[in-house]
């Protein structure tokens, strides 16, 4: 599969890094120069120093055999414009669109296609997302939910002397009741893909495949259980900040609520012009919680006159979150959950560890990359959200084929979890289980097949229209090609 990347950023360079490490054409096209060499000197792929909205880069980047487009600059407009221009050459190619803009996520959303676009992404709502979907299950470890199944991928970490503190996986059972697996164990930055003779151990991040009842089991024998989190701070009223609070505080509401900050205070945020609408309706519904209470701690003065408009139950705060006087004045120790959302992925982690210290039992912080999730997680953070690792994610699933529906990188980025959907055509169809197997590592984790989700056992055989989802390392992707026919 030859892929087309416009812009060498952290989006750009990760994307490209994990699929040449796949075995894709990968070329790569920025126009600042130091970015180009930077990407050159790092990354086994063509890289051309050119402006993306050119003809003639396009070309010499191979865009007339070229599968797919993805355009991830800076500029909403200029991504959309290069788009456009593809599509006006090439209409059979794929084009992704990574923009900012609320109101071209909704008119994707509703079937429109704008300049000949199939995809676009907003890093915006696929964090906020993230952020509400842990916030919902009591922001204990990361939750991976799926589609049309009551199944769940959870990971946490092991603390000191809890239950599975030296417990061999062989005796898990034993301890947690209804049917679960331990997918992957992360120990000391390693990620390895267990079996019944590995020991578990404190500080050891298990990733554990079960339903709602018994991952909350799973997180309290971890030394994770599950208290309630009514008394939310948010640092950071910024894009992220202010989805989340509207989830938090409006999970039901229409599309047509209205959440518009003006153009003036969206420049001052995010260097972005224009208003915004309501994205809660593409967030996860939550339930009300009619205790919850929101507190938005945001240091530009316009923004919380705007924030308090926007949201009059929420109590607005204009201070410094590293001003210690005013964490004592406020009572910010006193919080259940602090949800640091701003843009400086440093100030996030660091207020997350001092505001635990201080007595918040939980933590959510927003970074940039994996690698800075894998410092936090170490340092305390109980979920970490790494921005670029879930855009790139959600690029990823829009560029696979074959019924595969989506991936999702866990552990050090090396194990990914992929949920697809079995073809009539494709190679496993009507075949058993014991033709399934990977030579570098792999598992399949669960099958929902209509209305009924189960692990599958040695009995189980692939039918057309089963929904599964597998583990595997990175490398397997022309195996898993040549059983479900999709190239990944």
């Amino acid at each position: 599969m030859r892929i087309i990347i416009v812009g060498a950023g952290l989006v750009g360079t990760q994307l490209s890094r994990s699929l040449t490490q796949e075995k894709y054409d990968v070329s790569l096209i920025e126009s600042q120069e130091e970015r180009a060499r930077y990407a050159s000197n790092r990354l086994d792929c063509l890289v051309i120093h050119d402006e993306g909205n050119s003809l003639s880069a396009l070309k010499e980047a191979g865009i007339a055999k070229a599968d797919a487009l993805v355009c991830v600059t800076g500029s909403d407009e200029v991504n959309m414009l290069i788009c456009g221009l593809a599509a006006s050459r090439y209409p059979n190619l794929l084009k992704i669109a990574r923009v900012r803009n609320d109101e071209y996520v909704r008119l994707n959303r509703a079937g429109e296609q704008i300049l000949g676009i199939n995809r676009f992404v907003h890093p915006d709502v696929e964090a906020a997302r993230s952020v509400l979907n842990a916030i919902e299950h009591g922001a204990i470890g990361d939750v991976l939910e799926f589609a049309n199944t009551s199944y769940q991928l959870g990971s946490v970490e092991i603390a000191p002397n809890s239950a599975f503190d030296g417990l061999s996986l062989k005796n898990f059972r034993s301890l947690v009741s209804g049917e679960c697996i331990v997918t992957l164990l992360e120990r000391q930055g390693e990620s390895i893909l267990p079996s019944g003779l590995t020991v578990l151990g404190k500080g050891d991040r298990i990733h554990v495949l079960a339903k709602e009842k018994e991952l909350h089991e799973v997180f309290g024998h971890a030394g994770r259980a599950e208290q309630s989190l009514r008394k939310i701070g948010i640092v950071g009223g910024g894009r992220v900040g202010t989805l989340i609070a509207e989830g938090l505080l409006y999970p039901n509401q229409a599309l047509n609520r209205k959440t518009d900050l003006s153009p003036e205070i969206l420049a001052k945020v995010s260097g972005a012009p224009g208003k915004r609408r309501s994205l809660v309706s593409f967030l996860k519904s939550m339930l009300p919680k009619s205790m919850r209470r929101v507190i938005i701690i945001e240091q530009n003065y316009d923004l919380c006159k705007e924030l308090a408009a926007r949201f009059p139950e929420a109590l607005i705060l204009n201070e410094d979150i590293s001003d210690e006087s005013f964490i004592a004045e406020e009572r910010i120790s006193s919080l259940d959950l602090i949800v640091t959302a701003t843009g400086h992925q440093e100030l996030n982690i660091i207020t997350a560890i001092y505001l635990k210290s201080r007595g918040v039992r939980r933590a959510v912080a927003l970074v940039t990359s994996a690698g800075y999730g894998t410092i936090a997680r170490q340092l305390g953070v109980d979920v970490v959200i790494p921005m670029k690792s879930v855009v790139v994610d959600s690029i990823r699933s829009h560029l696979m084929g074959g019924g595969v529906k989506g991936i999702h990188r866990i552990g050090d980025g090396n194990i990914g979890i992929i949920e697809l959907e079995i073809e009539t055509r494709a190679p496993v169809a009507d075949k058993p289980i014991t033709a399934f197997h990977l030579s570098s590592g792999g598992l399949l984790l669960l099958v929902n097949r209509g209305s009924h989700s189960f692990i599958p056992k040695g009995d189980y055989c692939f039918k057309a229209g089963d929904h599964i989802i597998l583990i595997a390392k990175n490398g397997s992707e022309k195996e898993l090609e040549k059983f479900f026919g999709a190239p990944l």
